[in-house]
């Protein structure tokens, strides 16, 4: 695997605040908003603002934060939450294992990956995936601590924020908030077309989505997900543009 860096901050704690400054601007708007959704969603349910805080502290993945306050709602079963959150949360495994080869450097303790992994979400991993291998190695891990710990302290002080927001605004418009981190993450990913695989997932995504729901409610989105993203590796693994990192 060869590297060509690119960018380099000076220093490990210029990576680290270069990555606070990514972090604490668009990621920051658009996820501190969702969160206010999320708190909300929370405080609609009946919870507690702990129970919100605890979702976002140790989860901080909005698909399945939002599943668990469902099927709360519905009375489902402990075991019930768990398993599908569990299940939802999968998709962060492989994220991890394709990041870590780009982060990983021979002086950082091992303990420093275990902790950080807890921060790998879509924002976070898209942001590293395309910053780090330009880096030095030794700044990489410093930059993705840097945007990831800022934007989850963000995250958390929105949930806090937006359990309290069904007192002042409409429920309609604090449901709606939720709703722009799927459209922010497809602009992260409409933003940078190096690799010919993302255009054509999200094209078939955008097409076979709709199609399969017709089919399939219950199945679709995995359905989707599974053949859109297969294609795409394919199309990456074997048409690369240009050399690749």
């Amino acid at each position: 695997m060869q590297s060509h860096s690119q960018d380099n901050f000076g220093s490990i704690k210029g990576a680290y605040i270069k990555g606070c400054k990514d972090a604490l601007a668009i990621p920051a708007l658009i996820l501190g908003c969702t969160y206010m959704g999320f708190g909300a969603l929370v405080s609609e349910t009946g919870l507690e603002i702990w129970h919100a805080l605890i979702s976002t502290g140790i989860n901080w993945a909005v698909p399945g934060q939002i599943a668990t306050m469902e099927l709360y709602a519905i009375d489902a079963s402990l075991f019930v939450i768990a398993a599908a959150v569990a299940l939802i949360n999968c998709r962060l495994m492989p994220m991890t294992i394709v990041l870590m080869p780009h982060i990983r450097n021979k002086t950082s303790p091992r303990i420093a990956y275990y902790f950080l992994s807890n921060f790998i979400a879509v924002t976070g991993w898209a942001a590293a995936m395309k910053q780090c291998p330009k880096l030095p190695v030794e700044q990489r891990l410093p930059y993705f601590a840097g945007f990831t710990i800022p934007l989850w302290s963000v995250c958390m002080l929105s949930t806090w924020i937006g359990f309290y927001l069904p007192d002042v605004l409409p429920a309609e418009v604090t449901m709606g908030l939720v709703f722009l981190n799927p459209v922010y993450f497809m602009l992260v990913f409409l933003a940078d077309f190096s690799q010919p695989g993302r255009p054509i997932a999200l094209i078939l995504g955008a097409i076979l989505g709709p199609l399969t729901f017709l089919v399939t409610p219950d199945w679709s989105l995995l359905i989707t997900g599974l053949f859109a993203g297969t294609i795409a590796f394919i199309v990456s693994e074997y048409f690369p543009k240009g050399k690749r990192i």
